[in-house]
């Protein structure tokens, strides 16, 4: 065996075993907090941020949770009286089912008006009904949206294959904060730190 036969297998097996391990998909089976990458700016998603879950057949439903509409909930709802009194503007969801308000709401019990868990403390409410019970008696805890996401099977791993969001776990806190300007920008710093020191 000549000195330099095992010299260059030596540097192919040091490289093998130092080699940093290929980075893993993000896990798309639970709750996330997905944060719009720098390079989707000037696109419909560029600066956003969206809570994101999946439901039946896998597909996933989510909200961006950092665009604000100029509309309040007593404009949607003159009618409604307890609208009135919430004065947080309704968000902007998403693209699909624009003529449904839908209620994310923080609890920490259970519940039982058929409202789908997001993610730990944060429920989503869609149906007429329960929203209006939202708007009446949890307002403060609540945020309001029209329209939502949805990612048919496939489409939120393809986007995250394609490098388009930061993955993060959703806090309630963070989802439904009321000052939402500045918020992209942060949670892009923190990812960014996140990334450089893996």
């Amino acid at each position: 065996m000549s000195d330099r036969w095992f010299l260059r297998a030596l540097l192919v097996a040091s490289a093998a075993i130092f080699a940093a391990p290929a980075a893993a998909a993000p896990d798309t089976g639970g709750p996330m907090l997905l944060i719009a990458k720098p390079k989707l700016s000037g696109s419909a998603w560029g600066s956003t941020i969206l809570i994101a879950k999946p439901i039946a057949n896998g597909m996933h439903i989510g909200f961006i949770v950092n665009r604000p509409t100029q509309m309040s909930l007593a404009e949607a709802f003159p009618e409604h009286a307890p609208s009135k009194k919430v004065a947080d503007p309704l968000f902007l969801g998403g693209p699909s089912d624009l003529n449904v308000v839908f209620a994310l709401v923080e609890r920490h019990a259970a519940v039982r008006d058929g409202a789908l868990q997001m993610a730990p403390y944060l429920f989503l409410a869609m149906e007429e009904k329960a929203v209006d019970r939202i708007i009446e008696k949890e307002a403060e805890h609540a945020r309001f949206f029209v329209g939502a996401v949805i990612w048919r099977p496939g489409e939120l791993e393809q986007e995250l294959s394609r490098d388009m969001w930061f993955v993060d776990e959703p806090d309630p806190e963070l989802v439904l904060s009321r000052k939402t300007e500045g918020l992209w920008e942060e949670l892009v710093r923190r990812a960014e730190a996140r990334a450089h020191m893996i």
